[in-house]
């Protein structure tokens, strides 16, 4: 693919680089829990509005929608990127620049992807364009984590029916997905009478049925059927050490990229607890989120939309493109056979940690990227 931008583009890219990264520099310094986004919920409204993009709204979900031709089409397509991240901070993340790196926590995942969106927003909005039809640029929440995926879903619930394509950008170069790894997460609570551990020896004790019973969920063996996984994350309970104890915790989860193993992996699971239950222990059991699987989307669709991320992204970067399935805010547009893509706007490393780091020079080039992607649905861009 032969990408050629207008002089006009070309001249505002290169002019809003400072600002572009300045942007990055602000928005990446505002702390978003998943579920506690408001702060860069606020900042991105305010945004919006000084760029003279008062239309745009705040929904249920804390998504920040900026709306073009949508009261006139139903043939709605979707830039999204998600403000929250991984990490609990409810104050400033801490950042650094240093060697042509921006240090801070979620810097690519996904705050470079964000602000390269909004830059071309900039410029829709200053230069007063119209897409040919829909088009919804959001800064989503909810990606992280137990977010749940509620920012997709709300948008696909808002505009139900009249969704086309969606496009989530969201990791770093060199990254397309086109399909859905869904997932179900569990908390599972073990209950016993506990006791003394001297005096009331040979009472239950919940750590051990709950060590037996991560024992027992560990004896599946995964479906054949794409790709399955499962994992105990975390494990808690217990009072001291010569209390028999009373409760005892762990977070589980599964994933699939496969419907059909989704759905054995679920009945395994409420088998096992059942099991317990019928063994007269009290079993207590929180769906702490759902994420699902691709379902019937039209094939030659979503290669179409895939062929044009991977085009777009080798072409400006020079970087071949893996394609792969990942959870993403894409499951929820896969699942409700809408054709989705997910790829990245900048390049860097250590995603999930406290050491995540960006390259500066990448901001320019995913710019080129978004506005690349997001140009297609316009004339005279």
């Amino acid at each position: 693919m032969n990408i050629e931008f207008s002089q006009r583009l070309s001249e505002f890219l290169e002019k809003n680089k400072q600002y572009h990264y300045n942007m990055t520099i602000e928005l990446a310094q505002i702390p978003a829990p998943s579920n506690r986004e408001e702060k860069r919920a606020h900042w991105v409204k305010n945004y919006f509005d000084n760029l003279g993009g008062t239309n745009s709204y705040i929904d249920d979900a804390l998504n920040v929608v900026l709306p073009f031709n949508c009261e006139n089409s139903n043939d709605i397509t979707v830039f999204m990127a998600h403000l929250d991240v991984v990490f609990p901070n409810e104050d400033n993340l801490p950042l650094e620049v240093r060697d042509g790196k921006i240090f801070c926590p979620g810097i690519c995942d996904d705050t470079a992807n964000v602000t390269g969106m909004l830059l071309i927003a900039k410029y829709i909005l200053e230069n007063n364009l119209k897409p040919n039809s829909g088009l919804l640029i959001v800064a989503n929440t909810g990606e992280e984590g137990l977010g749940n995926l509620k920012g997709s879903r709300q948008i696909m619930e808002d505009y139900q029916g009249r969704i086309k394509e969606f496009i989530s950008f969201d990791g770093t170069f060199g990254f397309v997905c086109n399909d859905a790894v869904g997932s179900h997460r569990y908390s599972v609570e073990i209950k016993t009478e506990g006791g003394h551990s001297y005096g009331d020896f040979g009472n239950r004790n919940a750590i051990a049925i709950l060590s037996n019973m991560i024992d027992t969920l560990y004896t599946m063996k995964v479906p054949p059927m794409g790709k399955t996984t499962y994992n105990v994350g975390t494990i808690e309970g217990g009072t001291s050490v010569n209390t028999i104890a009373q409760n005892a915790k762990m977070l589980y989860e599964y994933r699939s990229d496969n419907l059909e193993s989704l759905a054995i992996m679920e009945k395994f699971f409420n088998s096992v607890c059942d099991s317990y239950r019928n063994m007269g222990i009290e079993v207590n059991v929180d769906i702490l989120g759902k994420r699902p699987c691709k379902g019937n989307v039209d094939k030659s669709a979503l290669d179409a939309l895939t062929k044009t991320a991977v085009e777009i992204s080798q072409s400006i970067t020079g970087i071949n493109c893996k394609i792969s399935p990942s959870s993403t805010d894409c499951n929820t547009a896969l699942s409700q056979g809408v054709p989705a893509v997910c790829l990245g706007l900048c390049s860097g490393e250590g995603s999930h940690t406290r050491g995540e780091w960006l390259e500066i020079n990448s901001l320019h080039i995913g710019a080129k990227i978004a506005a690349a992607f997001i140009g297609r649905y316009f004339n005279n861009f």
